[in-house]
């Protein structure tokens, strides 16, 4: 079974400039899990939207790649029955106009 999260928007602190460690940027997180599911067993998918953004918020990383590598174990972690995970973080609004966002994404298996 498969579950996606898309548009999970918030703001955070990430980036290396400084004017991203001073303020919170809106981030846009795109989730793919694909766990094993049994009528008994299910994957929590509101439970793991709150994990993801609390991580992110929390953790006021410096680069989207650490940020999304580290979300793995603790997703994994909360949720053993996940065998596939795909993420995307977007910052929209990081570039001047005519751009409208950078993405970065990662798959796990």
């Amino acid at each position: 079974m498969r579950v996606a999260i898309e548009g999970l928007s918030f703001e955070a602190i990430i980036g290396l400039l400084p004017e991203e460690r001073r303020k919170p940027q809106e981030v846009v997180v795109d989730l793919l899990l694909e766990y094993d599911y049994r009528p008994d067993h299910f994957l929590d998918y509101a439970e793991a939207a709150r994990i993801v953004e609390r991580h992110i918020r929390e953790g006021k990383f410096l680069l989207v790649e650490e940020a999304l590598t580290s979300l793995v174990p603790i997703l994994k972690e909360s949720f053993p029955s996940i065998k596939y995970i795909e993420i995307s973080l977007s910052k929209p609004k990081i570039l001047p106009s005519g751009v409208p966002k950078v993405t970065i994404k990662r798959t796990f298996i």
